[in-house]
Parts: C-alpha cells; structure tokens; sequence
C-alpha cells in the first residue's frame, strides 16, 4: 500500500485534521500524481459535517486537484512523468452503462465513484481525496491540464469551472442568449466568466450591493441587487437561461419568474434543505426547473482546453492546511474572493 499523509475528519463534530492513511498500490493503469494544490469547494464542508448524511468516515476532503504526475504504470500512454495532471470529482465509473460509452461519466447507471467519499473501484474501501500528499488514479480519470495555465488557480475548475460549464454548454448559451448568473461565489464568478467567454449577455443577481464592481470586473453586463423588488420586476420574462449557484436557502419561483417561453432555470448549487417550486411558476411559460451535475470526462478536458484558449482560472486565495477549518467559517460568510486553494507543501510529512 502507498503510505500517505493528509488532513480529514473522524467525525461530523470533529475539526478537520492531520491523518494518516493507505492508498492502493499503484497498477498498470493508474497515475500517481504528487498533489501540489487543492481547492475548497462548498461540498468538502457539507461531507465532512455530514450535511447530506451520507458521510463515511474518516473522510479526507478535495476534488479539485492539480500537480504533477511521479509514476506511471506500465498500460499508460497519455501522461508521462513530470507533466502536470488534475483529477476532479470522479476517480471511476462503470465504463459500460449507456452514459459511460458517452463519455457522460458523472451520470454512470451504476454511479461513479467519487475522489473522496466514495468507493475505490480497484480495491474497494473507502476513497480519499485531494487534502494529501499523493493520489492513485486511473488514466482514464485523470485531466491534462494545458501548457501556461496557473496551477493552484486551475485547480478550482476541475470541480466550480465544470459544473458551470456543463449546463451552460448544454443548454446552447452563446452569443443573443441573455444568461442569468445566481450568486457570486466560487461556483457564480467561474459561471460568470466562462458565460461571458461563451458570447452571451450576462446578468449577475446578487443580494449584495458591494459585489457589483467585481461582478463588472468578471464579465457581468448588468448587475441586479435581487432583494430590490423593482429591479427583479424589470428583468421580468427576458431570460433565455439561468444559472442558480446558491448553496443556501432561497426562492426559486422569484428567477423562474425571469425567464421566457420556454426558459430554463438550472440549479448547480446544492442547498442542504429542499428547495420548494410553485407550480405555476413553470407551467405559466412553460419553464423548466432542472440540474445539473459536474460533467463528464471528455467535456471537463474540454472546459479546460477552453478556459486556456480564453485565459480563464478561479479568482482565489491561497491557505495553508492548517487553516482549513478557518476557511470554513469564511466559507460559510461568503467572506472569500472567490475560491480558497490550499498549498500541499504546507502539509506535515508525518501526520
């Protein structure tokens, strides 16, 4: 076994922390990546505080890894040492359910298995993630991360760059589409950028007046403070799509009262309590409330290779480990521009 050392918790009421654990032994299909940054997504907080309530734990958070790649085993032919390598929410799938031989690996029949919080596909037990020193992945799960790109600053887009620009792809955002972006946090700035790279005019909602000049800033074309009643009403029934990236308890009939015939409002953030709909709100225009999930492989390399044609990373700042748990309470007060990266040479050598 690969010894490894990282920070996780034992527990949903106990602080992340210094631990030690085993990977599987590196096989003839797998990359073994020596992990230089990974970001904090909203999701590493709800895991290990059990927020969804389907924590196994110890549980050691991050899928939003990037470093660069220490071995290869002997069937590898897309990396090589030395290059740099990310690896995002997925380290397997089934491969052979309908989603799968799409290339759609995030819905996999089966379910995927997920970088931490999941099940390795090769051995079994649990998986854990990117707050480490070292992973083990299969290539076929592992991201090329293009020449020039800013490391620590990619790293946030192997989970908020994709999960953004899936729906926005999928649902034909680009140039005479007028896009609402829902929140201003890790996931909305990336949505905001990459929608405005896409050729669309972008709208940025907001409950927070001070966030107008970053929002100009990232792409936005108009920003609306969306407590203001009046200036909600005049964005009425103008929206091709929107993109919701909050995380917390909201309206959603006040958005699907924005869109068009036809429009299409698409929930990425997750909230912990269910999010309530009133029906009239789609049947009126004949809307649609829908999700979306990360993104498959292939479009995730894709999302990179654009966001590098575009100069596009995560606005962020850079932690030491030792601070994750402060992090989390600036998380938690959106008090972060906008996605915190941890440096991996801040991690002890011996847990």
């Amino acid at each position: 076994m690969l010894e490894c050392v990282g920070y996780g918790a034992t527990t949903a009421s106990t602080p992340v922390a210094p631990f030690s654990f085993n990977r599987r032994d590196p096989g003839p299909d797998d990359v073994v990546i020596k992990i230089a940054y990974c970001g904090v997504c909203h999701s590493d907080l709800h895991q290990v505080r059990n927020e969804w309530r389907n924590t196994t734990f110890p549980c050691v958070p991050g899928h939003e890894i990037v470093g660069h790649i220490v071995s290869v085993g002997s069937n590898v032919t897309r990396f090589r040492e030395g290059e740099a390598a990310g690896v995002g929410c997925m380290v397997g799938s089934c491969r052979t359910c309908a989603a799968c031989k799409e290339g759609l690996e995030n819905y996999c029949e089966v379910g995927f298995n997920g970088t931490y919080n999941g099940v390795d596909p090769v051995v079994g037990g649990p998986t854990f993630g990117g707050y480490s020193d070292r992973i083990v992945v299969d290539q076929h799960f592992v991201l090329k991360i293009p020449e020039g790109m800013d490391l620590a600053a990619t790293a946030p887009l192997l989970c908020a760059g994709i999960t953004t620009y899936s729906p926005l792809k999928h649902w034909g955002v680009g140039p005479g589409k007028k896009v609402g972006i829902v929140g201003l946090g890790g996931l909305g700035h990336m949505g905001l950028k990459i929608a405005h790279a896409m050729g669309a005019h972008v709208v940025l909602f907001t409950t927070s007046a001070g966030k107008t000049e970053d929002a100009k800033k990232l792409g936005a074309d108009e920003v609306v403070i969306s407590k203001d009643p009046a200036a909600m009403a005049a964005q009425g029934e103008t929206f091709d799509f929107i993109l919701d990236t909050v995380a917390a308890d909201h309206s959603i009939d006040a958005y699907l009262g924005l869109l068009k015939r036809d429009g299409t409002l698409c929930q990425v953030g997750a909230p912990e309590n269910p999010l309530s709909i009133a029906v009239f709100s789609v049947i009126w225009r004949r809307r649609s409330f829908a999700g979306s999930l990360i993104g498959g492989i292939p479009e995730t390399q894709e999302m990179l290779d654009f966001c590098a044609k575009h100069g596009l990373t995560a606005d962020i700042e850079m932690i030491p480990i030792d601070t994750i748990e402060q992090a989390y309470t600036r998380m938690l007060k959106s008090d972060v521009k906008y996605r915190f990266v941890i440096d991996m040479a801040t991690l002890p050598k011996a847990a």
